[in-house]
């Protein structure tokens, strides 16, 4: 259950930056899940106490691209995001064994 709700990390320099300074976590996740199976799908898996949970929807974009054969136009379907505050002192190691 828990690895449905949670889809996987937001690796981003914003990201990593949030993450030094403030303890701060960023995941993509589910969008029918709200904050407490957030919560206690990170809780689950990564073995760490999480403080708080803020959702955000992230709205799809339109694309456009140059190419040699003409103008391509697309989509880039939109996702919630979840940013989750852990307890301080703990952290979430994401890269593992690598």
């Amino acid at each position: 259950m828990a690895k449905e709700i949670l889809i996987r990390p937001i690796i981003s320099e914003k990201a990593e930056q949030l993450k030094e300074d403030l303890g701060h976590y960023s995941f993509v996740v589910a969008k029918n899940a709200n904050k407490i199976e957030i919560k206690n799908a990170v809780s689950e898996i990564y073995k760490v106490n999480v403080v708080g949970v803020s959702t955000l929807n992230m709205p799809s974009k339109s694309k456009v691209r140059n190419t040699r054969t003409g103008v391509q136009k697309g989509r880039v379907s939109g996702f919630k995001k979840a940013i989750v505050t852990v307890e301080k002192g703990e952290e979430i190691d994401f890269f593992g064994d690598i």
